[in-house]
């Protein structure tokens, strides 16, 4: 079983749709894992049917326990994330602002602070319509630990490919270097890169690959609408050649991705010239390649 992995250095370059559409082409040798747990959006294209579900638990909040707290004060003045105001009255913790460090707790003379652990949100094991299964997730509005949550999805998605004897595991990653992409990339066979020829694409994409270089693991590269703007794709090329970077394919500008995301398909199920042979040829040459 291989794992491929799908980011982008920026939002906005296409990756979830070239994802999906390899969901499609990878149909049942494919489990798909949307990692990207901060914005889910998988789940559009492929009509999953949410047959499990769980609570997701990660981090602590202080509670305050009103009936034996003795209004000293010691919980606020240690608390260095100003997370314990007084108000009307009352020591109360400020949910946003609360890290969960558990300080205030140990120095509460009559120990009447508690840390609880966070829901932050649920993952999901579905069926989608290419005939296989797809986990996902949703993080809570403002909640953190989405690389934890991340994690979970990559490791319920292994075991289950593993389970059902399953080729690949398909990874949607999330855009940017943060926590939710490192723990995307670990332990991950390949790594596709999704892009597009703007200065800023040009940017996230050297910055994403310093990322990738680290984990040594080998990379190819998607560039998308790289007919908008032919000098920045050469540029694109030129870095893809002086990393090594297999150059998997280029895409040109095409209304039909944004018609067939708003009738709810890939673009190999919408359009089967150009732009479904472009797609179908990369996912071989992954399959080639791993």
């Amino acid at each position: 079983m291989k794992e491929i992995v799908i980011i982008s250095g920026k939002g906005g370059t296409g990756k979830t749709s070239i994802t999906a559409s390899f969901s499609f082409l990878g149909g049942k040798d494919v489990i798909v894992a949307d990692c990207d747990v901060d914005a889910a959006d998988m789940h559009l294209l492929l009509e999953p049917d949410f047959e499990q579900s769980e609570d997701f638990y990660s981090g602590e909040l202080a509670i305050i326990n009103q009936d034996e707290c003795i209004k000293c004060g010691d919980c606020a003045n240690v608390c260095r994330f100003d997370a314990i105001p007084i108000i009307d009255g009352k020591y109360i913790v400020d949910a946003l602002s609360c890290e969960g460090c558990g300080y205030c707790a140990r120095i509460c003379p009559v120990n009447a602070i508690t840390n609880e652990s966070l829901n932050v949100g649920k993952w999901f094991i579905s069926n989608i319509k290419t005939g296989t299964s797809m986990v996902h997730a949703r993080l809570g509005i403002g909640a953190d630990n989405s690389g934890k949550l991340v994690a979970k999805v990559k490791n319920e998605a292994k075991s289950l490919a593993k389970a059902k004897s399953k080729k690949y595991v398909l990874v949607d990653g999330s855009p940017g270097i943060g926590c939710p992409v490192v723990s995307s990339l670990s332990g991950a066979n390949f790594v596709v890169l999704v892009t597009e020829p703007s200065i800023s694409g040009l940017h996230d994409l050297k910055r994403i690959y310093e990322l990738v270089k680290k984990f040594k693991i080998r990379a190819a590269c998607i560039i998308n609408k790289y007919d908008i703007n032919q000098p920045q794709t050469d540029e694109i090329l030129e870095y893809l050649k002086k990393e090594s970077i297999v150059h998997l394919a280029s895409i040109p500008y095409n209304e039909d991705f944004t018609k067939a995301m708003t009738l709810g398909k890939t673009i190999v199920e919408f359009d089967e010239s150009v732009l479904a042979e472009i797609i179908q040829n990369a996912w071989n040459k992954i399959k080639e390649i791993i």
